[in-house]
């Protein structure tokens, strides 16, 4: 027997297929309007979130949900593209930063404008307010439930990040 209703596996089937369509147009859109994938963009706009556009790899991985792997391989694609540049941890001699370009950022503000509005037209414009804040709240409790490290991350870094960064009151 399951603990998942079938209702909640219709919402579940629902939002995975839902999920997988609208990465695949986007990654599509993405490809034929400036020349990147999915993956590179994201990469792209994590980084220039980040203090002096950079972080480190390892923080990098948490944050695109990655494993150290992938974003190395990613990395060095990118790199030699000329998109990014690795540097050595001052403090740190195993610790690599990974920062954005000039070219980088060229790619990416390039790529923003033909992909917000694909982001629009695919998705917030089939959106009513309510369920838009129903979406921004759920996101919110889930990525807090099982990635809090990235939540540190973005929080640490006041990044805009996967989710509004948290405020506490001083005392």
């Amino acid at each position: 027997m399951t603990d998942v209703s079938e209702e909640d596996w219709g919402l579940w089937r629902g939002f995975v297929a839902m999920h997988r369509q609208l990465a695949r147009e986007l990654d599509r859109q993405l490809q034929r309007d400036a020349g990147i994938s999915q993956a590179d963009f994201s990469v792209l706009v994590v980084l220039s979130e980040a203090p002096d556009r950079r972080l480190r790899t390892g923080e990098l991985a948490e944050l695109l949900a990655w494993e150290k792997s992938r974003v190395s391989h990613q990395v060095a694609r990118m790199e030699a593209r000329g998109l990014l540049e690795r540097t050595e941890c001052d403090t740190d001699g195993r610790g690599t930063w990974v920062g954005l370009t000039t070219d980088g950022r060229r790619t990416l503000l390039g790529a923003t404008r033909e992909h917000s509005t694909a982001i629009r037209e695919l998705f917030f414009d089939n959106l009513q307010q309510h369920e838009k804040a129903a979406i921004a709240g759920a996101s919110n409790r889930i990525l807090e439930h099982i990635n809090p490290i990235a939540c540190e991350i973005v929080d640490e870094k006041g990044m805009a990040g996967p989710r509004p960064v948290r405020r506490t009151s001083a005392a």
